[in-house]
């Protein structure tokens, strides 16, 4: 083994990413070698050479942001970030897919510190960094100055051909070359060998083609093994000026073993010790498992060159803090996510506002009326829809349109606003991951809308909000049966029940503006859990109340039989949400009529109802009074809630008007009145 120091080039540095890779997936006895293997001088060229970034502050704010979107090669990243200077030793690479490490099987943001986004569903990757080149766009635009530049960074992904197979790198590759994100790059690796095989029967797309037609700056193939060759890619890519690149990489998975190199063998599985041992002797690799001798690890080192990097950015902070104090402290605020010091003022300024207008109105039109306060007061609400604005009603007088010139400049309108409402196009998924990659990012905090319905095509990426703990804004509107004609493709049905299955997402389905604009508020103080908004199509009455702050909590006691003339307590309790919360004040009156007496329990959000304390679940839903709830949805969730009766939709709709509708599938107050009192009978 030679003892002197090696330069950047030497073939060395490279073999020491395929050694702990070989050495992590062994060990782990399952997880994917040939990738980090076949990207190894690909990684050497980039972390080494371009990627700005700082180990002993993975969280800088000017930082590039690198993102691994074929995240089954995780001991790729896990190995840069160990060999580069991170807090990651050896010990954590031993603990490479076991309980509680930080070397997950695949990537996962704040577990292992310098990984920027959880990459585990291909294509999602590419698409969060999409989401993370246009916050960098968007917030140079706002804060650099014509002396000051504060944000100039990049944003690097790897990505194979899994990533590019998936349906949603179309969508988010055609809205970086419209957005013109020229300081986005991504590298394919591309090797042709995918789990089943080589790909060649079932992937023969002209992925360059492609994305030319994309708008995107093309170079290549080039070869991924030379790391010089990688290195010129590079800096050709950083020339461009108008325009995202593709580098394309002809790699060899698994490269450097004899037997598994170019084989979907080494796709998904270890090596064993026999063909690894061979690989060592074939790679000239001498050292002991996990072991990286001096020189090489010297070579790798960027703890020196990143702590120049960010001295320099801190230089630039203070004399651009010194011209402007105030913006400086601006920026400080949103890149840490913090909120404005007045937020909760505001929050009572579209609750109160709700609450004293009182309006009827449908609960989409009420998010509007909502964001109206928020966007005004919120700089860093970005707002967007699917090619629904105008149903969704995600635009405000605070928010134009996000439009680009021909340099690729954000558009400033005639009041000097630079757009904050994204116009995605039919690419539901796509806004979904892209909305995560501008969270991640820093900056801004995302929201975008489409009908309730679609939030099929973008359940992945919403799950992977949650996951992630991503303070990301879904709006769903025309969320039942109530949008009427468009018939059963349209209306939701089981997507309330489903969308409340997922960890650490909050849904929120309202009945009025005032419980629409508390959910927006909740949804933008939850720093770290993403919220989905259901909203209605048709008007919905505004409910009296004499305390917002209670909605809050999720569930509340909206009337007590006192509000219909009866003095005394309650024999059942209606639950029900959105749309169905003036059908059960309706029965009520009518059960009154009869000297029946029920409590009414709105429930805009089952999923914040159940964090709360015991005693407040109690005082809501008494353990002795029978319950019966009504949603235009699936029944299956609600019986948890120990219902006597729930009054449902247990299949599709039908093509009708709204209320021929609601009459058809028995959403009547006379039938809610029979319910419950044949529960009562009981």
């Amino acid at each position: 083994m030679p003892t002197t120091v090696r330069t950047p080039d030497h073939p060395l540095m490279a073999h020491a990413i395929r050694a702990l890779a070989m050495d992590g997936v062994q060990q782990a006895n399952s997880g994917h070698p040939g990738a980090p293997m076949g990207m190894a001088e690909m990684a050497q060229a980039l972390w080494t050479r371009h990627l700005k970034h700082n180990p002993a502050d993975p969280k800088w704010a000017d930082r590039d942001r690198f993102v691994l979107s074929n995240g089954h090669g995780s001991m790729l990243i896990y190995a840069l970030l160990h060999l580069t200077g991170y807090a990651l030793g050896t010990d954590d690479l031993k603990a490479f897919r076991q309980l509680h490490s930080k070397t997950p099987g695949h990537p996962e943001v704040d577990v292992t510190p310098g990984v920027e986004t959880t990459t585990g569903p291909l294509g999602q990757g590419i698409t969060n960094a999409v989401g993370m080149a246009l916050a960098e766009k968007l917030l140079a635009a706002e804060f650099n100055t014509d002396k000051h530049t504060l944000v100039d960074h990049r944003t690097y992904v790897f990505m194979g051909d899994g990533c590019l197979m998936e349906g949603i790198s179309h969508e988010a590759v055609a809205l970086a070359g419209a957005w013109k994100l020229n300081k986005l790059i991504a590298l394919y690796d591309d090797n042709g060998i995918s789990i089943d095989g080589q790909v060649a029967p079932w992937f023969i797309d002209n992925t360059p083609q492609r994305f030319a037609a994309c708008g995107w700056n093309v170079i290549g193939p080039v070869d991924g093994h030379d790391v010089a060759a990688v290195d010129a890619a590079l800096e050709l890519a950083k020339q461009s000026v108008d325009k995202p690149t593709l580098i394309v990489c002809k790699t060899h998975i698994g490269k450097g073993s004899p037997n598994r190199a170019n084989t979907s063998k080494a796709h998904g599985e270890p090596l064993g010790a026999a063909e690894i041992a061979l690989t060592r002797e074939a790679l000239g690799w001498t050292a002991e498992p996990f072991v990286i001798p001096a020189e090489v690890k010297a070579a790798w080192d960027c703890t020196k060159a990143g702590k120049a990097a960010q001295a320099q950015w801190d230089k630039v902070f203070k004399a651009y803090q010194k011209a402007d104090a105030a913006k400086a402290a601006e920026f400080l605020r949103r890149m840490a996510g913090e909120l404005p010091e007045n937020f909760a003022e505001i929050a009572v300024e579209a609750v109160g506002g709700a609450h004293d207008k009182a309006e009827g109105v449908a609960s989409r039109k009420a998010s509007q009326l909502a964001l109206e306060v928020f966007t005004a007061a919120l700089p860093e609400l970005l707002g967007g829809s699917a090619d629904l604005t105008g149903s969704n009603l995600t635009n405000t007088k605070s928010t134009p349109a996000l439009r680009f010139d021909a340099a690729g400049t954000p558009v400033r309108n005639e009041a000097g606003q630079l757009g904050r409402h994204i116009n995605y196009g039919v690419r539901e998924f796509g806004m979904a991951a892209i909305m995560n990659g501008v969270a991640l990012h820093g900056g801004y905090i995302p929201y975008g809308g489409t009908f309730l319905t679609f939030s099929d095509y973008s359940r992945n990426a919403i799950r992977m909000a949650a996951l992630m703990k991503q303070r990301v804004v879904h709006v769903f509107t025309h969320d039942s049966i109530g949008l009427g004609e468009d018939g059963p493709t349209h209306q939701s049905v089981e997507h309330a029940a489903s969308l409340r299955l997922i960890p650490n997402l909050d849904v929120w389905r309202p009945a009025d503006t005032c419980e629409t604009a508390v959910a927006w508020s909740m949804a933008l103080a939850n720093k770290h859990r993403p919220s989905a908004l259901l909203l209605s199509r048709q008007n919905l009455p505004y409910q009296p109340k004499t305390d917002a702050d209670v909605i809050t909590r999720g569930a509340y006691v909206l009337a007590e039989p006192a509000r219909v003339g009866l003095r005394r307590k309650a024999q059942a309790v209606i639950i029900a949400t959105g749309s169905e919360v003036e059908l059960a004040m309706q029965a009520q009156a009518k059960l009154a009529e009869q000297g029946v007496a029920v409590r009414v329990v709105s429930m805009p959000s089952t999923t914040v109802f159940d964090r709360q304390d015991v005693a407040y679940k109690t005082e809501v839903l008494p353990a002795k009074l029978p319950r019966i709830a009504i949603e235009a949805g699936v029944t299956d969730g609600w019986w948890k809630y120990g219902c006597a009766a729930v009054i449902g939709l247990d299949r599709y709709g039908e093509s009708a008007p709204a209320g021929v509708l609601f009459q058809h599938f028995h959403f009547t107050v006379d039938n809610v009145v029979a319910t419950v009192q044949e529960v009562l009978a009981k």
